[in-house]
């Protein structure tokens, strides 16, 4: 008993000096220690478990933080993957789709992008409330899985990338700001043409 102890205490210290950690344990080192949140669906889910999962990381959630991410779409599809026999239905498959934008300085655009993930579950015609709870757990699944995925690509940005982000951000603003203001300018100087006068009859 006490071997095997020893062993699996070894074996929990050779796995975690690699650098191996079970999903949904440990800490998220994330560049940022304070970030604004929000969502289309503000109420929603997804927000409410990236929030918790955020602050259990150490992030605070502030209104007016350096940096803002806002989860603009959630959707979520179903579709048939096959069929049992009698003609009732076998596999669903959900998907859901999370688009999501992360903005820094004067609100301006750094990313955009998206997140998808698939679940398969079994439809059983015979058992109506076994394949209502069945779809419901998939959904729940796919949830939780978003939100791990969110916190991943979150913790890859690194404060270089998002220096570069911001001033990538930054030039693209001046150039769009000065080609209005050269448009502006052109229709300024622009002679204006006197409406034609009719000769009066």
């Amino acid at each position: 008993m006490i071997k095997r102890n020893l062993l699996v205490m070894g074996l929990a210290v050779l796995l975690s000096a690699c650098g191996f950690q079970l999903r949904g344990t440990g800490t998220t080192e994330l560049a940022f220690k304070e970030l604004d949140l929000s969502a289309r669906n503000a109420y929603g889910e997804t927000v409410t478990q990236l929030r918790q999962m955020l602050e259990a990381s150490g992030v605070k959630i502030v209104s007016g933080a350096p940096y803002k991410l806002y989860l603009a779409d959630e959707q979520e599809n179903q579709r048939i993957l096959s069929y049992a026999g009698a003609g009732r239905t076998g596999e669903y498959q959900v998907t859901t789709v999370l688009n999501y934008d992360i903005r820094g300085d004067k609100n301006l655009l750094l990313k955009s992008d998206k997140l998808e993930v698939q679940k398969v579950f079994i439809h059983d015609g015979n058992n109506l409330v076994g394949s209502d709870q069945e779809a419901n757990d998939a959904r729940n699944e796919t949830r939780r899985e978003l939100v791990q995925r969110m916190m991943l690509r979150l913790q890859q940005l690194t404060p270089a990338q998002l220096d570069a982000l911001q001033q990538t951000a930054n030039a693209r603003a001046k150039a769009e700001a000065d080609a209005l203001e050269a448009a502006q300018k052109a229709e300024a100087e622009t002679p204006r043409q006197s409406p034609l006068e009719l000769p009066q009859q």
